[in-house]
């Protein structure tokens, strides 16, 4: 009988290199939401796990994501071949999720060195001769309104930006910054980050079908812990499929759209919530205090689009400033103010918990 390991940070880099020469799976040591879908005093029985390790729960309950010993060295490779070598990584991600595990992980295939840094990065550590480092966007945001900071980032060998989309903006000044940034795309079911600025690491492949996008290759995860039903809704061999909408450019990057619970009908109109909020981050500066959209269920509308913003705006000027791009479904339709938004563990705008709370205030 195979029991995980569950792992505190200075012993997770120890413990996923005997997990990867075949000893015990690990779990990282997590919040108790997500061991309650993780279950560590059950038994692993998917033959080469590795590591097993929590989705964020960003859009429902956490599940259990079993990853290989195979899926996790290959994406660390190629990972490694897309930035022009192994190095260093400096951690600054909750180790419980895919991408703060995907450092650690990386680090130990590499042979090189892990160092660990404050989410809030309150001291962005320098970098060594070949350093990485993986964000959020709200991290690099906090990161670029600091010059010294901003600076010390510059001499990162790569700077991995993911868990969501990077507002155009943001990109933008950290490319005028001269930051090394990658903007990835992937989930916990492929071993994080597989598709590096709109093109898939070697080895991997990207599907589309009805702009649902499907991922594929050997950093596939082995399948959800205890929940096989699940598993064979979105697995088939070595092909994932995502709840995730995309396509191709004209120059065959991958765009990633959104997901598909993204778009909601709104007083018998299609609303793609996703597009009508990268059109607020546009339109609207980081000054002005960002606004978030939200669809709340609604007996007249079906699904009303509202804003929830930690700035000054009135529902009238903020009308006002998105009417021209914004169809008239897709106007915000109520406006709440409030002290702080709030984001998950791994950066996100925690969508399901502003929605719970405006539905609570009534």
């Amino acid at each position: 009988m195979v029991l995980l390991r569950v792992a505190e940070d200075d012993q997770l880099a120890a413990a996923l290199a005997a997990a990867l020469a075949g000893g015990p799976p690990v779990t990282p040591r997590a919040p108790e939401s997500a061991l309650a879908a993780i279950r560590p005093d059950l038994p692993v029985t998917e033959p080469g796990a590795a590591a097993v390790v929590a989705t964020s729960g960003s859009t429902g309950d956490p599940k259990a994501v079993v990853l290989t010993g195979a899926a996790l060295e290959f994406s660390a490779r190629v990972t490694h071949e897309r930035l022009g070598g192994p190095g260093e990584w400096v951690c600054a991600l909750p180790t419980h999720y895919v991408a703060g595990l995907m450092t650690v992980v990386r680090s130990v295939v590499a042979g090189r060195g892990l160092r660990f840094a404050s989410p809030e990065l309150d001291e962005l550590p320098a970098p060594g001769e070949r350093s990485y480092l993986s964000l959020v966007a709200t991290q690099l945001h906090r990161v670029l309104a600091r010059p010294e900071q901003t600076a010390r980032l510059r001499d990162y060998a790569g700077v991995l930006v993911g868990g969501s989309a990077v507002p155009d903006g943001l990109r933008e000044a950290a490319l005028t910054a001269g930051v090394n940034l990658v903007a990835t795309y992937g989930m916990s079911e492929t071993c994080g980050g597989c598709v590096y600025d709109g093109v898939p690491l070697d080895g991997v492949g990207v599907e589309l079908a009805q702009e649902r996008i499907g991922l594929r290759g050997p950093m596939v995860f082995a399948g959800y812990r205890l929940r096989p039903e699940l598993t064979a809704d979105v697995l088939d061999g070595d092909l994932v499929w995502t709840n995730d909408r995309g396509r191709f450019d004209p120059d065959g990057r991958l765009e990633v759209l959104g997901r598909f619970d993204d778009v909601v009908i709104s007083g018998g109109e299609k609303v793609d919530l996703a597009a009508a909020q990268r059109l607020v981050d546009q339109l609207i500066g980081p000054d002005e205090g960002p606004v978030v959209l939200l669809g709340i269920p609604d007996r007249q509308w079906g699904v009303r689009v509202v804003a929830v913003t930690t700035g000054g705006w009135s529902l009238d000027v903020l009308r006002d400033r998105l009417r021209a791009r914004l169809g008239r479904a897709g106007l915000p339709k109520e406006l709440r103010r409030v002290a702080e938004l709030a984001y998950t563990s791994t950066g996100k705008i925690d969508r399901a918990g502003l929605i719970a709370a405006w539905q609570d205030e009534g």
